[in-house]
């Protein structure tokens, strides 16, 4: 494999194509600017891969969450507020809601509506007497909640919302609570305590003009196919986490995951699928993408095998390609991100020895890169309440939203860091 395979994307043909480096890199300079200010916490909570953006349609606000705490994960009495900042009114916070569905590694799934992107989106709210989850569309021009998405036998919150809009992705945040609770919503209504492999429930597929559910895959399925996998091993437990549409919406990966609560000698399951919109063909990666993989285009996804940075094509099942070089990336792991447009990259990456996140941001067709300074994340190095890099694109893929604990080191603040390249 040579040692720069070029990943080469225009606006125009959404296709992925790979050739030799054919300009000279830019010199790339990056200006960083915190814009949130304790002594409350401010985070997005998620990475931005697949197109998940902060900004709104027009560029004026920011969404983000707002909790008065960090050091231990949330309960039911303990809601974050949903706030807008603005970026015309020098980055001015101003409450519009609250949820009490959140966690400080992936927030409540903030979503702008891509219908609708300059006024509306989505998040994870709970029900406080039922203890049941549901997804919220939210208006910023009327001020209000438009719809709450709500299923009594099955309460299931939003995990990722179609590229091109009209469906999101439901799974069951409670069982993730009971068996990965980083990425769950603790005291939630489980209704499938005591079932390793439930039929009712997985990954679901919600339209959001009127409301209709539909279970694309269940665990029980899974199980079925793990079991092809693993052969004579017990199958855990199994919960889904990362549910990703492609860019073209056709397709979905994630991972089924089990084992991972440390109870027991279970078999730590970690195995990535792929399968179309509509829950067919479902197939397992035949090697496994390390980090949080990205999606690019024609089936192609960005994540990590060894030391490389590597590009797999889902339809082939093969590594195809790489982006940059293992000093490059030294982490290729890291959190990931494509930009909107397609034509640059980020890895997010931690330093657990200086307790810094640092972030690579790659030209794709010329191959010039930056390596940008540590951003402090103090003792949340690792465990539910660490600090994770999670980069987020804006929409002219110029600027990218990070986290990282403010001066004095006692709250989690926004940073921007602004891309210029000469």
């Amino acid at each position: 494999m040579p040692t720069i395979k070029l990943l080469l994307i225009s606006l125009s043909i959404t296709s992925l194509t790979f050739t030799t480096k054919s300009e000279e890199p830019r010199q790339l300079v990056i200006r960083s600017q915190k814009i949130t200010s304790g002594p409350k916490n401010h985070f997005f909570g998620y990475i931005g891969h697949v197109q998940n953006i902060p900004w709104s349609g027009d560029g004026k606000y920011i969404l983000a969450l707002r909790s008065g705490f960090q050091d231990r994960m949330p309960g039911p009495n303990d809601p974050a507020d949903i706030v807008l900042i603005d970026t015309q009114q020098r980055y001015s916070v101003k409450k519009i809601d609250q949820t009490s569905a959140w966690n400080p590694q992936q927030g409540t799934m903030l979503y702008w509506n891509p219908e609708s992107p300059k006024t509306q989106f989505f998040f994870n709210d709970r029900d406080n007497k039922t203890g049941k989850v549901f997804c919220v569309l939210f208006d910023i021009v009327k001020g209000k909640r438009l719809k709450e998405y709500r299923y009594q036998n099955t309460p299931i919150g939003n995990s990722g919302v179609a590229q091109k809009g009209g469906h999101f992705l439901g799974i069951n945040y409670a069982r993730m609570a009971r068996l990965r609770p980083v990425t769950g919503y603790k005291g939630t209504h489980d209704w499938t305590v005591g079932q390793k492999y439930p039929k009712d429930d997985g990954i679901f597929k919600v339209r959001t003009n009127d409301d209709t559910k539909s279970l694309l895959i269940s665990f029980h399925d899974l199980e079925i196919k793990l079991k092809e996998i693993y052969k004579n091993d017990k199958i855990p437990s199994l919960f889904i986490n990362h549910t990703l549409w492609n860019r073209e919406d056709d397709r979905i990966f994630f991972f089924a995951r089990g084992g991972w609560n440390g109870i027991g000698k279970e078999k730590k399951i970690n195995q990535a699928f792929v399968m179309n919109s509509d829950g067919s063909k479902l197939k397992p990666l035949s090697k496994h993408i390390g980090g949080h993989p990205e999606w690019g285009y024609d089936g192609k996804m960005i994540g990590r095998i060894g030391n490389d940075q590597v590009i797999f094509d889902t339809n082939s099942q093969r590594v195809i390609g790489s982006i940059g070089t293992p000093s490059i990336f030294p982490n290729p792991e890291g959190d990931i991100a494509l930009s909107p447009d397609g034509k640059w990259f980020v890895n997010g990456y931690k330093n657990k020895k200086k307790r810094e996140n640092y972030y690579v941001i790659y030209n794709i067709k010329d191959g010039s890169h930056v390596r940008t300074k540590g951003f402090d994340i103090g003792k949340w190095i690792s465990g539910d309440l660490r600090q994770d890099p999670s980069p987020c694109w804006n929409r002219d893929s110029n600027k990218i939203l990070v986290p990282g604990l403010s001066d004095n080191g006692k709250s989690r603040q926004l940073f921007i860091l602004d891309i210029k390249s000469n």
